[in-house]
């Protein structure tokens, strides 16, 4: 049986240390939890390109394709398969907001050292990842 599960792109903007979080309200999946801007990928769409989707979708910022790098991917299972690409974003235009206040009750930027007790643990691991220069990873698994 071949494969066939969703693929996923996750954000992080970070300045001076600090990485943008954003906690999950009414969506089905580990509300009330802190995770990054992220989105799943639509069909004939890049992982690029749902980066920039997703960033003006989420927080109201434009991204220019070139002010994105790849930082790592992770096969997941938790409950269910998926694969998330995780991308850091190094540039911007506008101001960062909430654009999805029924999906997101807090945006609030906090120190890569010091994330929220209640981070989402593969979150959290793919910010370590970041930080350590891990470019593959497993989770669940």
């Amino acid at each position: 049986m071949r494969a066939t599960f969703p693929v996923t792109v996750h954000l992080f903007f970070i300045r001076e240390n600090k990485i943008l979080l954003a906690r999950r309200l009414n969506t089905g999946y580990r509300d009330g939890e802190y995770s990054v801007p992220a989105g799943h990928l639509d069909g004939n769409e890049t992982v690029i390109a749902a980066g920039v989707r997703e960033a003006k979708e989420e927080i109201g910022v434009d991204i220019e394709p070139g002010d994105m790098s790849f930082s790592s991917v992770m096969h997941r299972i938790e409950g269910d398969e998926r694969v998330d690409f995780f991308v850091q974003v190094h540039k911007w235009q506008g101001e960062i907001v909430n654009a999805e206040p029924d999906k997101c009750d807090d945006l609030r930027w906090v120190d890569v050292d010091r994330l929220p007790e209640d981070t989402i643990p593969y979150v959290r691991r793919a910010i370590a990842n970041h930080q350590n220069d891990i470019a593959f990873d497993e989770f669940g698994l």
